[in-house]
């Protein structure tokens, strides 16, 4: 079943090495290779915040791996989100994409620090629901770059320019777990599971000494991904506040993401947060999350640079 933007292309390098094998194996034999073609799921990509704006819970079917055709949108559902003091906030798609909104631009807010949020779906005679929580952000304090001239760079970019670099410090207490973004031109720039960078405390993972840090330099830097910024590109940094839950659904999708090689495991569905209210019932692709979010944003200029490391 086609998954996630982030993780489907994995099937091509999973067929790539099958027949590279196959070659290496001096066999003159056919080999057709026969993927499974499973049931038509509902996939969920929801993620309301607590910034003003509109809020999109987008709705779309799952379809086999190999399908080339676009991807079909779930029409006619009915949305609803639910806050923890009962207030009720209806999703709709107006236009007949299966992208259901709430809000108006810079206007209206959904959420709020501390609550929780009740998701339902109902869409012909099925009940779909999930629940989240925003979490507490802690303040971006500040946004700088470094030049910086690199022997090489993986895709063959800039090799002279600027890597910029945010400075945050963690709560006091374990356990708090976030996003980072980078935002480019004013717009949040995640287009592939690579660039998912995410942060347990100040740092990788839970069990590392870093409660109440500033976060590590690697991730501090994780927004400087695809190659070096230029004098006058418009950079920035949202950080988000993520559910421990959320933390791992990431993680899978990461690990996927890179899971080639001799020794990759079977691509696996990542277990969705979206439960069907019939436990016989088709289960849902996707997730369900909900995010506080710290921003800043600054234009490179290289007079107010920092000189190499």
């Amino acid at each position: 079943m086609k998954k996630y933007k982030f993780s489907t292309v994995r099937i091509f390098q999973t067929l790539a090495l099958v027949l590279a094998i196959a070659g290496l194996s001096s066999c003159e034999d056919v080999i057709d290779l026969n993927t499974e073609t499973g049931p038509t799921q509902l996939v969920v990509d929801g993620w309301i915040t607590n910034q003003p704006g509109t809020q999109t819970i987008t709705l779309t079917w799952s379809s086999a791996y190999f399908d080339k055709n676009p991807i079909k949108p779930v029409l006619g559902a009915k949305v609803t989100v639910t806050d923890n003091l009962g207030k009720v906030y209806e999703f709709t798609d107006k236009d007949g994409t299966g992208n259901y909104t709430w809000g108006k631009l810079n206007t209206d807010t959904l959420g709020h620090v501390g609550g929780k949020y009740s998701l339902r779906i109902e869409h012909e005679q099925e009940v779909y629901t999930s629940k989240n929580e925003i979490k507490r952000v802690p303040k971006i304090d500040s946004l700088v770059y470094t030049n910086e001239t690199l022997p090489f760079t993986p895709d063959d970019g800039q090799k002279t320019g600027y890597i910029a670099e945010f400075y945050a410090r963690d709560f006091a207490g374990t356990g708090d777990t976030y996003w980072i973004k980078e935002v480019l031109n004013g717009k949040t720039n995640v287009d592939k599971a690579e660039k998912i960078s995410i942060a347990w405390d100040a740092a990788f993972g839970a069990g590392a000494p870093s409660d109440g840090l500033i976060f590590i330099q690697p991730l501090r830097r994780s927004i400087t991904y695809d190659s070096l910024y230029q004098a006058g590109s418009h950079v920035g940094v949202e950080l988000h506040s993520i559910t421990n839950e959320a933390f791992y659904f990431l993680q899978q999708i990461v690990e996927q993401s890179s899971n080639g090689g001799l020794f990759a495991t079977p691509i696996a569905n990542i277990k969705s947060n979206v439960i069907n209210a019939d436990p016989n019932g088709r289960k849902a692709l996707g997730y369900f999350g909900a995010s506080a979010v710290s921003r800043m944003e600054t234009v490179i200029d290289p007079k107010k640079a920092r000189p190499e490391d």
